[in-house]
């Protein structure tokens, strides 16, 4: 979201890189391989603490030598990738970026559709260092998702009821350590995910969308650890699984949509 308001001109190189320093003060950038370090100027193998002007530089470098193999008209494609287990869609099959995105569970694709792109993946390196490997991916040329922003408010308001209920189930099993209080632990779940601001155009709904896809999670990580560690028996994991799956799986969609949503209305057309 933050590349994109920045590729329309609308925020700040030191914008983006004040928001990203809330998810990490440190962030360090490395080429998947020696071919990627020579077409982008990237470190390889060892990383370099370029931070995120480096990320912003490689981007727009990207994107302005591929134009000129897009078709007309194409928008930049700054897309948000959420795979998980059984939900690996937008992903190409046995590449490199695809299993790190996997691994990650989470990743971002820059490029034209049709063209080829970068893959850019995060990973926790230390409490204040985060590591971004850039890879090349094919960039499709339709993304698939599975709400549109309108659908993703409506799933999400339904979530919320449906994740409450799901934290009244659990709590119902034995823990086998005090966690605290889970209503406290949602709320400080919650107020760390507001730290992290988005560029002052996204709208009103896909804030609503994402405030409620965090209120969901929280719960549901708080319902997750509030259980045993062990499931009792088999038929309770399996009730478990059934409760929480589903619910996780419409916050991933409804990220997806919302990011896209506020991405597809900031980046401009050539």
């Amino acid at each position: 979201m933050w590349v994109s308001s920045w590729l329309a001109g609308v925020s700040a190189p030191d914008d983006v890189i004040d928001a990203m320093f809330e998810w990490a003060p440190m962030h360090l950038v490395v080429a998947a391989d020696p071919d990627i370090a020579a077409a982008t100027g990237l470190a390889w193998p060892s990383p370099r603490a370029d931070g995120i002007a480096a990320l912003l530089t490689t981007v727009r470098s990207h994107l302005a030598q591929t134009s000129a193999a897009s078709a007309p008209d194409t928008d930049a494609a700054i897309e948000l990738l959420l795979p998980a287990p059984g939900s690996v869609e937008n992903l190409a099959p046995s590449s490199e970026f695809s299993r790190a995105a996997i691994g990650a569970g989470e990743a971002v694709a820059v490029g034209y559709a049709g063209t080829r792109g970068l893959g850019l993946v995060p990973t926790v390196e230390g409490p204040d260092v985060l590591r971004w490997t850039v890879y090349t991916v094919d960039i499709p040329n339709h993304y698939f998702r599975d709400f549109s922003l309108g659908e993703a408010e409506y799933a999400m308001r339904d979530a919320v009821r449906s994740a409450a209920e799901a934290l009244g189930s659990m709590q119902a099993l034995p823990t086998r350590s005090e966690l605290g209080d889970p209503r406290t632990r949602i709320t400080e779940l919650i107020a760390n995910a507001s730290r992290h601001r988005y560029p002052t155009e996204t709208s009103e709904r896909v804030l609503r969308v994402l405030e409620s896809a965090d209120r969901v999670a929280a719960i549901l990580s708080v319902a997750q650890h509030s259980s045993p560690t062990e499931a009792p028996t088999a038929s309770a994991a399996a009730a478990r699984e059934s409760l929480v799956r589903p619910l996780w799986a419409t916050v991933r969609s409804a990220r997806l949509s919302a990011v896209a949503s506020c991405i597809e209305s900031s980046v401009p057309r050539r």
